[in-house]
């Protein structure tokens, strides 16, 4: 699949090697933290869930599902400029006591916002529409079928009629190859980060 830029400019695809050593230079030779990497994708995931939601974003409903790695961070990051925009936002994190440092510290900033972090167990019993679901579950560091809550918080993606934008590939789909270990977001959109990956 070739990837082209709103003006028709051919957009190179990498692996999830390249990806890796994009976000090593990116963070040991150029400057940016990881912080500040999450933040910006964070905030841009927010402006893009909010261009998806078109002109009724304002009194929409916003489910994000975050993984405890760096994609999760970044999901809990665009939760908290949903929040501060005004958006009805609840997170849902798959293992909250297994959050990574930087993610972590994200989800304390969210917790001073309007936004609500609910259990699995409080989602799966909901029946409220919503309307966007963020996926940012696992990213690029996919290695095998996804199991435990994340999995579960798959499962709960795909059974609902909402549509799903994802944060950089879409959960469980190898970002190199594009196989599907297991179970996997059927994404309406992607936002993908830095460069398109070869398995989207």
């Amino acid at each position: 699949m070739q990837f082209m830029t709103d003006t028709s400019i051919l957009v190179p695809a990498i692996t999830t090697d390249q990806m890796i050593e994009v976000d090593r230079v990116a963070m040991e030779e150029l400057g940016p933290n990881l912080f500040q990497m999450m933040e910006n994708a964070g905030r841009n995931l927010a402006l893009q869930a909010i261009d998806c939601l078109g002109e009724g974003w304002r009194d929409a409903r916003v489910i994000v599902l975050a993984g405890t790695g760096g994609n999760g961070g970044g999901g809990i990051c665009a939760a908290r400029h949903l929040a501060n925009r005004g958006v009805d936002v609840q997170l849902v994190i798959s293992a909250p006591e297994r959050l990574k440092a930087v993610p972590q510290w994200q989800h304390q900033i969210f917790q001073a916002t309007s936004g609500k972090t609910i259990a699995l167990a409080d989602l799966q019993a909901s029946d409220t529409t919503v309307d966007l679901i963020l996926d940012t579950i696992i990213g690029y560091s996919l290695r095998a079928a996804p199991r435990g809550a994340a999995l579960e918080l798959m499962q709960w993606a795909n059974a609902q009629e909402s549509p799903i934008l994802s944060l950089d590939t879409p959960s469980g789909v190898d970002s190199t190859t594009g196989e599907t270990p297991g179970e996997f977001i059927k994404a309406t959109w992607t936002m993908t980060l830095a460069l398109p990956k070869t398995g989207l």
